[in-house]
């Protein structure tokens, strides 16, 4: 199915209940304003599955954050995002906490995929998120992180695309990894193709 032929979403109604948070309405209008003020609009079908890794590309510039957070609170998602613990700083560290966020030292990726585990195995339904390029840098290869974790929790991956020209973010396919992480990459890496960052010169 082509993007110009997905379903709108305009509510947590396209979210299935064992993957809502329990967020109030508030937060959920506060999410669609933020996406209807910028221009934004959401396509796709979201999985009813018990648990699955979000992967969101590309990741170019800071507003791919305000998007995501806005994407989180109008669905009203029971998503765990994981991000370098650096950003979680004093002050804000209970609204990252709240909005997800799992703090991770990237120093020790085999306990990060430990704790991320123990999160999907305590939780009903769990849905993770994470950056595949670890960085809104341009970067030749890309981390294999997001699917050792996958192997791990035994899950696919939903892969969310995108597209400032078209100001659209896609619930795009489901991927289920192979275990042959370079062809899985490059696979991945060319479905993401069809999207446009910020900064299309850093993907």
């Amino acid at each position: 199915m082509s993007v110009e032929e997905l379903p709108k979403i305009i509510s947590q109604d396209a979210v299935p209940e064992h993957l809502r948070a329990k967020r109030n309405r508030v937060s959920r209008w506060l999410g669609f304003l933020v996406l209807k003020l910028m221009g934004w609009n959401i396509k796709g079908v979201v999985p009813n599955l018990k648990r699955f890794i979000v992967i969101g590309a590309p990741h170019t510039s800071n507003w791919d954050f305000i998007l995501a957070m806005a994407f989180i609170l109008g669905l009203n998602l029971r998503l765990r995002w994981m991000a370098k613990h650096t950003i979680f700083k004093p002050g804000i560290r209970w609204l990252m906490m709240w909005l997800g966020g799992i703090p991770t030292d990237r120093t020790n990726p085999k306990l990060i995929v430990e704790n991320v585990a123990k999160i999907a195995e305590k939780e009903r339904g769990v849905i993770i998120g994470l950056t595949p390029e670890g960085t809104r840098k341009k970067v030749i290869k890309w981390k294999t992180g997001f699917l050792r974790l996958a192997k791990t929790l035994d899950c696919p991956i939903l892969m969310i695309g995108l597209d400032f020209p078209k100001r659209i973010i896609v619930v795009g396919a489901l991927f289920h990894p192979t275990g042959d992480n370079d062809a899985d990459l490059a696979f991945i890496r060319n479905y993401y193709g069809q999207f446009e960052g910020k900064h299309s010169d850093q993907f």
